[in-house]
């Protein structure tokens, strides 16, 4: 076999406790660090605790925006790897197990098209000065040992992820990561036809989520108030803003549950700050009382929806689009909300500033929808261009031209449907947020031509939105094909890594779902050949 350089699909495996997070980690952002294009995910159970972990890497010289269902190296920490994943293997490719486990050993060359590697890493662990549970920094020297792979960029990224746990602690596993990397390049030094060279990029890339985008973007947007209940997949947003809370001036508050998120997130639009919520499907259901409260008073906010599969608890850690009905019709009765489906991290990122200010802008629910693998999966992306991103508040009511001895018209008609907007105290600006129908101040009003009046108010913002959603829809290869491709949000990445292998596809991706592109959807697929809707769900939502 001519030997690959730079196009390596690496997966390890073991139980949830031995490390298989950082492994990975270490692994990908080592690979990222080198200038190699990397994509990086994560499986695990629905467990709080046990239960079979891995984590998959795919490297590429060039674009990689999805993982592979083959594997050219795995390295198994337990028997039930081998069992799930063995076949998984390519002919040439390579199994690295720990010899030093006997069930391992007398068990595992099962299929003589693997080549199986039996490293002793318990003994090297031991022989490095650590413990057993570090078995996983052995297999990560392993495995950049077999690549040769230079051994710096371990050094960097162990030191960086176990740096908060002391300097020990960063040596012992640097060690025991030398003592693999030592050990595959003595005993298998022209066993593995694989290499990883690193390469120099013109611009610069970094290897990020799209939870991690979405936080960046809303920071970037002016977030000043963040509220949820932790829910995976949307957990570590929560997470990420608290770390950033100081630096950026942020309100992130964990509430009692997603009812009071919601009604947070509602109350902070109408203080007169940018706020989001994220949740999953079921948080979602139980929001869907404070949407139609922002949607009565108008009060703009963000939605981050990271669906996973349901009905019900569902499967919490794996990944579906389940939600999209949901996201469109959740609430009582009729009111307008935007609703976006970025297709990758870097999406994520632009996609979530211009939901702040379409929400500010157009005083109404932006509902970001994403899923699991989108929200957990990363991939190296471009550095974000910020520098043409503006704030847009929309229109906020001047001081200057309000009175004092009346009541502010804050849902005043207009042509756009868009009224100006004040915020607490502000002199003249007293109005009522009223979750009842009401009139052009917000007093409650039962009266049919005042009830029409405001429909049409509130719902004519679409009309005038609709020309502001930046590339409603984007077309993907060549404009006529044999076969035209439709999908939306994280099926985007596997599209496109499929139409690497053919030049007669394109791809129709929808970004935005409410308002419905219908335009531009429907001149793109009445030129197409033969249409084929690829979407993550039971029912063909879409």
């Amino acid at each position: 076999m001519t030997v690959q350089v730079n196009n390596l699909n690496w997966k390890i495996g073991g139980e949830a406790g031995y490390g298989i997070l950082s492994a990975g980690e270490i692994f990908a952002y080592a690979c990222a660090h080198g200038g190699l294009e990397t994509f990086a995910y994560l499986e695990y159970p629905s467990l709080i605790r046990g239960g079979h972990n891995t984590y998959q890497v795919l490297v590429r010289e060039d674009n990689v925006q999805s993982h592979s269902s083959q594997v050219d190296l795995l390295v198994a920490l337990n028997k039930e790897t081998i069992d799930r994943h063995l076949t998984e293997v390519v002919k040439d490719g390579a199994l690295v197990y720990d010899s030093n486990e006997k069930d391992l050993r007398d068990y595992v060359c099962s299929r003589a098209d693997a080549g199986c590697l039996g490293v002793p890493l318990e003994d090297l662990t031991k022989q490095a000065g650590g413990e057993k549970v570090m078995r996983n920094m052995v297999a990560v020297g392993v495995s950049f040992g077999l690549v040769k792979y230079p051994y710096d960029f371990i050094v960097e990224l162990i030191d960086q992820v176990f740096s908060k746990k002391g300097a020990k602690m960063v040596q012992l596993n640097q060690a025991a990561a030398k003592a693999g990397y030592d050990y595959a390049q003595t005993n298998f030094a022209e066993k593995f036809d694989y290499q990883l060279k690193v390469k120099i990029n013109k611009d610069q890339r970094m290897l990020i989520n799209g939870n991690e985008a979405i936080a960046l973007g809303a920071i970037k947007a002016g977030l000043k108030f963040y509220a949820a209940y932790p829910m995976t997949p949307a957990t570590s947003i929560l997470q990420y803003l608290v770390a950033q809370e100081r630096d950026y001036k942020l309100v992130v508050k964990q509430t009692e549950d997603e009812i009071a998120a919601m009604n947070m997130a509602v109350g902070a639009s109408f203080a007169g700050v940018r706020s989001m919520v994220a949740t999953s499907g079921g948080g979602f259901a139980l929001m869907s009382e404070a949407l139609g409260l922002a949607g009565m008073t108008e009060c703009g906010t963000v939605v981050v929806i990271a669906q996973r599969p349901g009905p019900a608890t569902g499967l919490p850690t794996w990944t579906e689009q389940g939600d999209l009905r949901f996201a469109l019709h959740a609430g009582q009765g009729d009111f307008p909300r935007v609703v976006l489906a970025p297709g990758d991290p870097e999406e994520c990122f632009y996609m979530t500033f211009q939901a702040h200010n379409l929400a500010d802008k157009y005083q109404l629910p932006v509902i970001v929808l994403t899923d699991k693998y989108m929200a957990e999966a990363r991939q190296t992306v471009p550095f974000f261009n910020t520098e043409s991103l503006k704030l847009d508040r929309g229109e906020l009511a001047d001081t200057s031209k309000l009175s004092a001895d009346a009541r502010f018209a804050r849902y005043a008609m207009t042509p756009s449907g868009v009224s100006q907007r004040s915020i607490p105290s502000q002199p003249g600006g007293m109005f009522a947020a009223n979750s009842d129908e009401h009139d052009d101040t917000g007093m409650a009003n039962e009266e049919a031509d005042t009830r029409q009046a405001q429909m049409d108010k509130r719902m004519k913002k679409l009309q005038a939105l609709r020309s502001e959603i930046q590339e409603p829809v984007k077309l993907y290869g060549p404009k006529e094909a044999e076969v035209t491709l439709v999908g939306w949000g994280s099926t985007k990445g596997p599209i496109l890594e499929a139409m690497k292998k053919s030049k007669n596809i394109n791809f129709l991706q929808i970004r935005c779902l409410e308002p419905f592109p219908v335009k531009e959807v429907d001149t793109v697929l009445r030129q197409a050949k033969r249409r084929v809707l690829i979407e993550n769900n039971y029912s063909g939502q879409l």
